[in-house]
């Protein structure tokens, strides 16, 4: 019984964390940052329709430049739900 409270605590967790923690490290803690040594967009300047497009696109194969490979691995993590949460905490 205590493992099934301690994997449903877990999972949780795991679910309900803020699916743009991820990208703090390259992004900053707001988007702030353009990440890789200003290869990539500043999220915070995005609008949140192009933040989407851009997310999907990088899912889908279809967007980006040189961060292109790192960002696949990255936005294939997310739903597209998760994906418009992020819009919505940081894009405008």
């Amino acid at each position: 019984m205590k493992k099934i409270f301690l994997l449903t605590s877990i999972l949780a967790c795991v679910a309900f964390a803020n699916p743009y923690d991820q990208c703090v490290a390259c992004h900053g803690a707001n988007g702030e940052k353009a990440a890789m040594s200003g290869k990539s967009k500043v999220i915070k300047d995005m609008t949140k329709a192009d933040f989407i497009a851009a997310m999907k696109g990088y899912k889908d194969g279809s967007y980006g430049g040189s961060m292109k490979g790192l960002m696949k691995v990255q936005s294939d993590k997310l739903s597209d739900a998760q994906i418009k949460a992020i819009a919505d905490q940081i894009a405008k």
